[in-house]
Formats: structure tokens, C-alpha cells, sequence
């Protein structure tokens, strides 16, 4: 049986944020599943930084659509958890099931990778107290009202839990999520 990995989004996520561990994690082997609030065609955004701007600047992006909606997921069916940034974390949080379901990886020492705005989500579930961590820079002041050691650093291991601060953080990210997947829940 292969090991499952869950990617919990919904619209307005972060393209690179959701594809690339998707791909990167069914080339390591593993089975992927994206979760959403329901079971359609997805719209993603692309967010980048131009001259003249205080802020990101967002742009449409790519489409993909959900294998499943979160009310049909069983987390324990899936050896770890994916929570990419983009605007998504900031509605999602608000639901009441998904924060059950992230809760229940932190529960059980699962490996879960979150980046850029997904800690807003890990927070809501009430999972970061005591942990170090890192986001996009702009949630440090989220992450420490959470309880959480903010770091800015590519990416932060604390335990399962595996942090970076957006997109251009990708290789470190993987990489450390990666070393956490192989030893608690190898590809099969």
C-alpha cells in the first residue's frame, strides 16, 4: 500500500505552493491528495513582488481541482499533512472541521509541512504553542500571539513539524520535510 500524503487548500492558495510539493512528493513516491472545503476545480493565485509595491501583488494562477472535500477525509488514513500559504489559510481557518483534521496530525506526532500563510491555519487549530517556527515574515506577530518562537530562516524543524516563510524557500523546505517523511513514514 503506498503511504498518502494530504494537502489541505482551497481557492486563492498560492500556485508553487500547492504544485510544487504535490509533484516533489509524488516523485519521492508517495500518494497525494488534496483536500478542500468542497470536491471542484480549484483556482489558485500567483503572488510576487514588484517595484513600487509595499506588499505581494496577486495574479491569477493555475487551476487543479480537490480529490476530496474535508468533511470526506479521514485523517488517519494519511501519514502526514500539507498546509500551503496564499490567501487560503486566512478563510480556511474559520473552518471548524479542517481545524479538527489538522489538529489530529499534531496529535499524533505526524509530520506536517506548512509554509508562507498556512501557520495562520496550525494557529487557529491551536497547534503552535511551545513550537518554533517561521512563516511569511508579515505573521510574526501571529505566530508569537499563537505562542510560537518566530524564526526567519528558509526553513524551521521543530519536531514533525516542518515551517518555511514562502515559494523561494521550496528546496530547504522539501528537503527538511523530506528527512521527517523518511523517518516517520517512508514512501511505499
Amino acid at each position: 500500500m503506498t503511504t498518502k500524503i494530504l494537502i489541505v487548500t482551497g481557492d486563492a492558495a498560492e500556485s508553487l505552493e500547492v504544485l510544487y510539493p504535490y509533484q516533489r512528493l509524488r516523485e519521492e513516491g508517495y500518494e497525494v491528495h488534496i483536500a478542500a472545503p468542497a470536491r471542484k476545480r480549484l483556482r489558485f493565485v500567483v503572488h510576487d513582488f514588484e517595484p513600487g509595491f509595499d506588499t505581494y501583488t496577486e495574479k491569477p494562477g493555475y487551476t487543479w481541482p480537490a480529490d476530496l472535500a474535508f468533511a470526506e477525509v479521514d485523517p488517519g488514513a494519511y501519514a502526514a499533512v500539507v498546509v500551503p500559504g496564499g490567501r487560503a489559510p486566512e478563510y480556511l481557518r474559520n473552518d471548524p472541521e479542517l481545524r479538527k483534521i489538522v489538529k489530529s496530525f499534531f496529535d499524533a506526532d505526524k509530520p506536517v509541512a506548512q509554509i508562507c500563510h498556512g501557520p495562520l491555519l496550525t494557529a487557529a487549530a491551536d497547534a503552535l504553542h511551545g513550537r518554533r517556527v517561521t512563516a511569511f515574515p508579515a505573521l510574526e506577530l501571529d505566530m508569537q500571539s499563537a505562542g510560537a518562537t518566530f524564526q526567519d530562516a528558509e526553513a524551521v524543524v521543530d519536531g514533525a513539524l516542518v515551517s518555511a516563510r514562502a515559494w523561494p524557500d521550496h528546496p530547504a523546505w522539501m528537503r527538511e520535510f523530506l528527512a521527517v517523511l523518511r523517518a516517520k513514514a517512508p514512501a511505499t
